[in-house]
C-alpha cells in the first residue's frame, strides 16, 4: 500500500506536475511535497488551480504571518518528557535524531502554511490580512529518507503507523498523515510517540488543540482569501479535497507536530 488516497508521488512526477512540485518546495522552503498537493495532482486541473490561486499567499509572506499568529495562540498537547536514554533504548541512534527533527520541522512548516493558505481557498472573504515579508529561506537540513509504504515495513510497524493515525482522527479516517509513514524508519520512535500521544487523546487535550487549530485557521483564512490569485474555476473535486484535508488531517497534524518538536528538542 502506498498513499491511502490517490496521489502522484514525488518520484513519479513528470512534466508540469514535477515543475509545480519543485515550485512548491522552493516557495515554501520545505523538503517534501505534502500529501494534499500529491493528491490534488490526481484531479484534473486540481493542482494547477490550487497552486495558482494560493501561491501569492506563500510568496508574499502573508501565510507565514498568519501561521505565526496561529502558533502563538495555540498550546500543543503536552507529552510526558522522555526519560534519559529512551531513544537509544528503542533503537534510535543519536546520529539519526537531527534527521528526525529536520523531518518533523519540514512537515510542521508545510502543514502550517498549507493549513492557512488552503483554508483560504474554501473560505468566505473577510477583512484583508495584514501584510507580511516573504519568509526567509530555511537553512538546508540533512537529506531525508523516503516515505515508506506498507510493503516496506513489518506488519508490527504498519500497525503502529495506523494506530498513530487514528489518534485525534475522525472515525474511519480515510487519509493517512505522511509524517507517520516517514517516521516508519524508526519503529521504536513510533512506539514512544504513541505512548506519549495516546493519553492526550484520552484526556481530551489533543481534541481540544485540534479544535482550536481549526478555529484559528479559519479566522486567519478569511483575511487571506482577499489575496488569492484568480486561477479560474475550481474543479469541484479539488475544492472538496481541500476542504476535507484542511478540516481534518492537516488541522490534526499541526498541533501534533508542534508537540513532537517540543518533546524531542531536549533529548
Amino acid at each position: 500500500m502506498g498513499d491511502p488516497v490517490p496521489t502522484i508521488p514525488e518520484h513519479d512526477a513528470t512534466g508540469a506536475v514535477a515543475a509545480v512540485y519543485a515550485d512548491i518546495k522552493a516557495t515554501l522552503g520545505v523538503p517534501v511535497v505534502n500529501l494534499i498537493w500529491r493528491h490534488l495532482a490526481t484531479i484534473d486541473g486540481g493542482l494547477a488551480w490550487a497552486w495558482g490561486a494560493a501561491k501569492p499567499l506563500y510568496a508574499m509572506g502573508a501565510a507565514s504571518v498568519a501561521v505565526a499568529r496561529l502558533t502563538e495562540r495555540l498550546t500543543p498537547p503536552a507529552f510526558a518528557p522522555l526519560a534519559p536514554g529512551s531513544l537509544a533504548a528503542v533503537g534510535v541512534p543519536a546520529g539519526d535524531i537531527p534527521v528526525i527533527q529536520a523531518m518533523i520541522a519540514g512537515y510542521n512548516r508545510g502543514n502550517g502554511l498549507n493549513l492557512v493558505a488552503l483554508t483560504a481557498l474554501v473560505s468566505p472573504v473577510g477583512a484583508p490580512a495584514p501584510a507580511g515579508a516573504p519568509p526567509p529561506a530555511p537553512t538546508p537540513g540533512p537529506a531525508l529518507p523516503p516515505i515508506l509504504s506498507e510493503g516496506d515495513v513489518t506488519p508490527e510497524t504498519w500497525a503502529l503507523i495506523e494506530a498513530l493515525n487514528r489518534l485525534g482522527a475522525r472515525p474511519d479516517e480515510p487519509i493517512m498523515a505522511s509524517l507517520w509513514r516517514h517516521l516508519g524508519h524508526w519503529p521504536g520512535l513510533l512506539a514512544l510517540t504513541h505512548a506519549a500521544l495516546a493519553p492526550r487523546e484520552l484526556d481530551g487535550s489533543l481534541r481540544h488543540a485540534i479544535d482550536l487549530t481549526r478555529g484559528f485557521a479559519r479566522a486567519e483564512a478569511a483575511g487571506l482569501a482577499t489575496l488569492l490569485a484568480d486561477a479560474g474555476p475550481a474543479p469541484e473535486a479539488a475544492r472538496a479535497a481541500v476542504a476535507d484535508f484542511t478540516t481534518h488531517v492537516i488541522t490534526r497534524m499541526v498541533p501534533v507536530g508542534l508537540a513532537m518538536t517540543e518533546w524531542l528538542a531536549d533529548d
